[in-house]
């Protein structure tokens, strides 16, 4: 039997479901987190043949305890996962710390977490990549923002999402952003891509082939959904297109990934930009060694009536899966953010979309300046319908 550590198994909530897969294929299911296990939620405590927890998940000693001691109880960890991009790095010190090979290591970390080395393997493939200049002084970050032309965006070369995310568009923003800026933080700054977000989403197996894949497509910028308080939508597409699936594939071997369940970021051109590409084209954003984050996972069984947490589970247990994905449709996530006045109550979405809607629910205060504060997801068979969907939901009273 295998002994798999999952780390932080209660949040994101859904996250549950990788440990019941876990244990439905009979590994010893241990988790470590910061929650009293009277609080964890029935199906979770199910899931779980042991639970440590720990006083904070950011102590980096107490964690190192805890491993230590189900190490002690249990025998050898054959995996230690979180699925989550906060913990990366702590995961893969962990793995290192006790000769987990089931996973990355600590000195895989600069090609899959900083944004200015992802690059690099990116070009090697032949997918273009953005202008970038590391920031330093206001007079070299001037002379980049001259050479690239206003709009740049400038970020944390190693940071979670869209936060701490600046959209430069004049000398004065920028030695506004050099003044503001965290201190101690490593910032990468690039030249502005007029696109789309689309992803690549899978999971791999051991020798680095898809055992599951699907995409999304984020029509607005998280940036602006995050600085201008807004609402945020992004669907499941129906049908993962070709070049986002070479494209995906390609990263895949560039990057050497093994054994995980992937979010690959792209962007996809909505007019021609000199350098990078014509309209319609793809340029490297950014790897995600993860699934990408909150309820997605469940948007992409409801899309394909598939299980992704189990067949992450039985690329763990057994290298493959006998899971398939059928009945492809779309599903639209709607986060709505309080305050704004909007055309339709919860009741009359609720009543209108009564046989589209899979999950709504308010979204923790954590994920909510990316994410909206309200809910909805629901399954779409045209792309008709799934615009209809959010113009109907995203539509305020002064629009009337």
């Amino acid at each position: 039997m295998k002994n798999i550590i999952f780390i932080s198994p209660n949040f994101p909530t859904n996250y549950w479901q990788f440990c019941h897969e876990l244990k439905n294929n009979g590994m010893n299911v241990l988790g470590i987190g910061d929650q009293p296990y009277d609080e964890l939620s029935p199906d979770l405590k199910n899931s779980l043949n042991e639970y440590y927890k720990v006083n904070s998940l950011e102590n980096q000693d107490e964690v190192y305890r805890a491993v230590a001691f189900l190490t002690f109880r249990h025998g050898r960890i054959h995996w230690l996962e979180s699925n989550n991009e906060y913990w990366l790095e702590r995961d893969a010190q962990l793995r290192t710390d006790f000769n987990i090979q089931s996973g990355f290591q600590i000195s895989d970390m600069p090609r899959v977490k900083y944004k200015s080395r992802m690059k690099e393997y990116y070009q090697k493939i032949g997918i273009p990549v953005a202008r970038y200049h590391m920031v330093d002084n206001l007079e070299n970050c001037l002379e980049f923002a001259k050479k690239a032309g206003y709009p740049v965006v400038a970020k944390p070369d190693n940071g979670v999402g869209a936060s701490d995310t600046w959209k430069i568009e004049n000398d004065d923003q920028m030695k506004n952003f050099l003044n503001r800026r965290i201190e101690g933080v490593k910032y990468i700054m690039e030249e502005f891509i007029h696109a789309e977000v689309n992803s690549y989403d899978a999971i791999i197996d051991s020798k680095g082939e898809p055992l599951f894949e699907t995409g999304n497509i984020t029509p607005f910028s998280i940036m602006d959904i995050v600085n201008n308080n807004d609402n945020s939508i992004y669907y499941i597409l129906k049908d993962l297109p070709e070049d986002t699936r070479k494209a995906g594939r390609a990263t895949v071997k560039s990057f050497g990934v093994r054994s995980r369940f992937v979010h690959f970021e792209f962007f996809r051109l909505v007019k021609n930009q000199e350098g990078l590409g014509k309209k319609g084209s793809l340029v490297a954003l950014e790897v995600n060694m993860r699934p990408c984050g909150g309820f997605t996972p469940d948007m992409i069984n409801y899309a394909h009536s598939t299980n992704v947490y189990k067949i992450w589970a039985d690329m763990i247990a057994f290298d493959k899966t006998d899971m398939t994905s059928k009945d492809h449709k779309y599903c639209a996530f709607c986060g709505l953010r309080d305050g704004k006045n909007f055309v339709l109550s919860r009741d009359d979405i609720l009543e209108k979309y009564h046989d589209n809607i899979r999950m709504e629910d308010r979204i923790p205060d954590v994920l909510a300046p990316a994410m909206g504060n309200q809910f909805y997801i629901g399954t779409f068979k045209t792309k008709k319908e799934l615009n209809t969907f959010y113009n109907d939901l995203l539509k305020c009273e002064k629009e009337k």
